[in-house]
């Protein structure tokens, strides 16, 4: 039964695939609840009765969610797929995300605990950036 599992086949794969079940999960959670989302970022939930008609927090909410969701399904079929050109593609990317994250903490646009998105974000696209550069070398090193 285990013989039919896919699994990743390098380590650039391992770190897609690892950052999007994280990503999936996440997305979930936050569909499913919200609060907790707000809660891993160190926020305090607001409760429904204490929010304003115009506040839009769970809506907003529920497309970051949803927009993880599927992105860490993409990011796992991806790397199922070992699909090195979408890896490559998402390195900047991510640091972008995380450059855009960071600043929005250090700039007082966004709470302390949303650095840890931001860091999440760097941290993966270094480590598959590393791997596939190791990667790149191995090859290189094989046909050499």
């Amino acid at each position: 039964m285990l013989s039919n599992v896919r699994l990743p086949r390098s380590p650039s794969a391992w770190t897609m695939a690892v950052f999007g079940v994280l990503a999936a999960v996440l997305g979930a959670v936050g569909l499913v609840s919200p609060d907790t989302t707000i809660r891993l970022m160190g926020l305090a939930p607001v409760p429904g009765a204490d929010r304003a008609a115009d506040d839009h927090t769970l809506l907003f909410l529920t497309a970051s969610s949803m927009a993880a969701l599927n992105m860490g399904v993409y990011y796992v079929l991806a790397a199922l797929a070992d699909w090195k050109a979408f890896f490559r593609w998402t390195v900047p990317f991510r640091f972008l995300t995380f450059s855009v994250f960071t600043l929005a903490v250090l700039t007082d646009r966004a709470p302390a605990g949303f650095l840890g998105v931001g860091l999440w974000e760097g941290l993966g696209a270094l480590a598959t950036g590393i791997a596939l550069r190791v990667e790149s070398h191995r090859a290189a090193q094989v046909t050499a």
